[in-house]
């Protein structure tokens, strides 16, 4: 494997990994981060309030994350197979990191910055041409 693929490889893992502990917190600590969106509030007449209310949002809105995650590392995972399409999945994967910047920016600044450099990565390294080469896509150069 090229240095470039397994670069590439390994930060798609780091990226999932960061993801799915976003992912995870949010599943975990639904209610408090629905209460700190959407306030503590009156109780509505079945006694729970706007967070609690809202929480399943957020479970939902954390499995998503756990899925794009998933997808991210399962894809890096195959990377050895050198199916085509696996280049393309990184670079979609790459797209869909990208947003997970502001995200990472309101939780805490430093972060949010930090992670913004690997998702440009992520863009960027499966169109090199040594991971073209790999994969077999267009424009790769015969080794």
């Amino acid at each position: 494997m090229p240095d470039p693929v397994r670069k590439l490889r390994v930060l798609m893992m780091v990226l999932g990994g960061m993801q799915a502990v976003l992912g995870l917190a949010l599943v975990s600590n639904s209610v408090e981060i629905a209460t700190s969106i959407w306030g503590e509030g009156e109780p509505n007449p079945w006694g729970r309030t706007a967070g609690e209310a809202h929480s399943g949002q957020v479970v939902l809105a954390g499995i998503l994350v756990l899925a794009v995650a998933a997808w991210g590392i399962t894809t890096a995972v195959k990377f050895p197979t050198r199916n085509p399409a696996l280049r393309t999945s990184a670079f979609a994967y790459g797209w869909t990191a990208l947003p997970f910047t502001v995200v990472f920016y309101q939780v805490m600044p430093l972060l949010g910055i930090a992670w913004l450099v690997p998702a440009i990565l992520a863009l960027v390294r499966p169109n090199q041409p040594e991971t073209r080469a790999w994969f077999g896509g267009s424009g790769a150069s015969p080794r």
